[in-house]
């Protein structure tokens, strides 16, 4: 097992992970992103109408190894309704 690093960019800017994790393979660097990226997600879109979130992980020498992207985009399809009264 090595150890990963895991970034994150939200609204919020870089959040640098400085733990890290014990991973074995490629398939759970990635299953672990994309956890990471559903979970911000999902506390981050009900009070934004839009956004974008990243995940970049790096080993244990600093190097990105994988980046996951989300981005995310609300509308409530009565504003145009709204916007014209």
């Amino acid at each position: 097992m090595a150890r990963y690093f895991f970034d994150l960019v939200n609204g919020s800017g870089l959040i640098r992970d400085e733990q890290g994790q014990d991973v074995s393979t490629r398939e759970d660097i990635s299953r672990e992103v994309s956890r990471i990226l559903v979970d911000i997600a999902s506390e981050e879109l009900p009070g934004s109408g839009d956004g974008a979130i990243s995940v970049t992980v790096r080993d244990e020498r600093g190097r990105p190894v994988l980046t996951g992207n989300l981005s995310f985009k609300t509308r409530w399809h009565d504003d145009a309704e709204t916007d014209s009264k």
